[in-house]
């Protein structure tokens, strides 16, 4: 399984890292079963992230063609109410860091990533996945109507303004599509990708080797419908 994880411009460190390093550890556990790269909607450059201008390296452009999982993270800056001024800094210019997420977000709208993450959709292929605010990039971009989803719990209004069928879990399977909800459940994301798509002995070691604990739910569209609550 080849995994693309999608850098743009003010993404969220951790979203991107976590997933990263759980489906390396997994490649190795599983002898190159998993392999996994950094790209851009734009190719091969360095990335700034919302994080007090922290960078990574993407080393090629998404390619929506190539069968396996992308991974679209949220992005990383200020979280405020409608009207507050981000903090300037001694030349009177906006920092990165300071910029509203919704914000940071929303200019990935005015790149080539959703007509990308659009092709991927249409690739039966592909499995694209999200951590955090990564859903919603997929939701501003027209690509969630009527698709079981989850994010952050501060942006699942927003979420659901779109037309996503919002679930309120950990992680959500909506089959080629998984997502995940706050910053943190990029590691559980990882560790259930690992387990649905290599196998629950390899997401086991991983999930030793991290000394880290799956949390929450993993929602599937599985089963009877609850009634009567």
């Amino acid at each position: 399984m080849h995994v693309q994880i999608v850098l743009f411009d003010g993404f969220d460190p951790l979203d991107v890292i976590a997933p990263y390093e759980v489906l390396y550890a997994g490649g190795i556990a599983s002898a190159g079963v998993v392999s996994v790269e950094l790209v851009s909607a734009e190719g091969a450059r360095e990335v700034v992230s919302g994080t007090r201008g922290l960078a990574l390296r993407a080393t090629t452009a998404l390619d929506p063609s190539h069968a396996g999982l992308i991974v679209v993270p949220g992005a990383s800056g200020r979280v405020g109410e409608p009207g507050d001024v981000p903090d300037r800094d001694a030349s009177g210019e906006g920092r990165r860091q300071d910029e509203f997420i919704p914000v940071l977000l929303g200019r990935t709208l005015n790149t080539e990533l959703p007509a990308l993450l659009k092709a991927a959709m249409e690739n039966p292929e592909v499995t694209v996945s999200t951590v955090c605010g990564g859903s919603l990039v997929l939701a501003m971009a027209g690509l969630l109507e009527g698709r079981h989803a989850t994010t952050h719990h501060m942006g699942l209004d927003m979420l659901d303004a779109t037309g996503v069928q919002v679930v309120r879990a950990r992680v959500v399977d909506d089959g080629d599509l998984v997502t995940g909800a706050g910053v943190t459940s990029g590691l559980d994301l990882g560790l259930y990708v690992l387990e649905r798509e290599v196998g629950p002995r390899i997401a086991h070691a991983v999930e030793e080797l991290f000394a880290h604990e799956r949390r929450g739910t993993v929602w599937r569209d599985h089963g009877p419908v609850p009634t009567g609550f």
